[in-house]
């Protein structure tokens, strides 16, 4: 018992020393009423959340991206997008305890559409956890929602530095969302990516909120829909392409609604706007 009773008190004693060191400590006794995902205490520990219960972006833990990705160096961020990324509440708001991004039809600074994008760059940056978002998603043919992390830090590249798709969809394929990593070298053009999909076995993504997260640690990531794991990824992932594992370093998250691409295609006269992904919570849990 006196040896049990010390590592409750070194466990509790560590927790405090990481709360009071740069990252926000949560109140469990916050969460939504009938979430039963938190993982146990004996594995994670809670480090950072929004529940998105104010009314408005909690601006201490995002940052908007804007435009069209001209001022990154991007032709439509890369992936010839269509959309327009705001800040304007059309776009982005905060409501009823949820995070809504929505993607309109609307001519605005030379483009037909437009968005939001957010991140946690310099505010939630993370070296290893449990990322876990709950959220419903849109649909349509164009459409394409995305939560992920690109590496944080100075003089970081891409590909070379790695991306974490934890959940994308493309609209024409609402029942289906995928994780990837994307990975290569100084080279834009040396690009490679591994991932798969996972699909619902009835109904959509749009049709009611799911649990997408990934477990992430040092040479292993696991991504889960619903605490269902369906891929990991880890240097073997990588190296059969000849190149370095990048993931063991950190990395920060990014929330956005996309409108055309290289992947989804434009919109068509099937696609119905406005389309909107809602966000219930996000939660990262790490080893303490």
């Amino acid at each position: 018992m006196q040896n049990k009773s010390y590592l409750l008190f070194l466990t509790a004693l560590l927790f405090f020393a990481f709360s009071c060191n740069g990252t926000s400590s949560v109140d469990e006794n916050n969460l939504h009423e009938g979430d039963d995902t938190i993982p146990t205490e004996r594995e994670w520990q809670l480090v950072w959340a929004d529940e998105f219960d104010g009314d408005t972006l909690d601006e201490e833990k995002w940052s908007f991206q804007f435009g069209t990705g001209r001022a990154e160096g991007l032709t439509g961020w890369g992936n010839n997008e269509l959309q327009y990324y705001t800040d304007r509440e059309e776009n982005v708001r905060v409501e009823d305890g949820k995070l809504i991004i929505t993607a309109k039809e609307e001519y605005y600074e030379g483009r037909m559409h437009t968005s939001a994008r957010i991140r946690t760059i310099n505010k939630g940056d993370w070296m290893f956890g449990r990322i876990e978002v709950r959220a419903k998603l849109p649909q349509g043919q164009g459409i394409w929602p995305a939560i992920w992390m690109l590496p944080s830090g100075d003089n970081k590249l891409w590909p070379r530095d790695g991306e974490i798709d934890i959940m994308e969809l493309v609209g024409h394929e609402p029942a289906e969302v995928h994780g990837t990593v994307h990975f290569g070298t100084n080279d834009p053009y040396n690009h490679q990516f591994e991932g798969t999909g996972y699909k619902l076995s009835e109904g959509t993504f749009a049709d009611d909120f799911n649990i997408f997260s990934i477990e992430w640690k040092n040479d292993e990531i696991k991504f889960f829909v619903n605490d269902d794991h369906y891929y990991t990824v880890n240097p073997a992932t990588t190296s059969q392409h000849g190149l370095q594992y990048p993931f063991n370093n950190p990395f920060h998250l990014i929330l956005n609604v996309a409108v055309g691409g290289n992947w989804p295609g434009s919109p068509d006269y099937t696609t119905e706007f406005p389309q909107s992904m809602v966000v219930d919570y996000i939660r990262v849990y790490q080893y303490l």
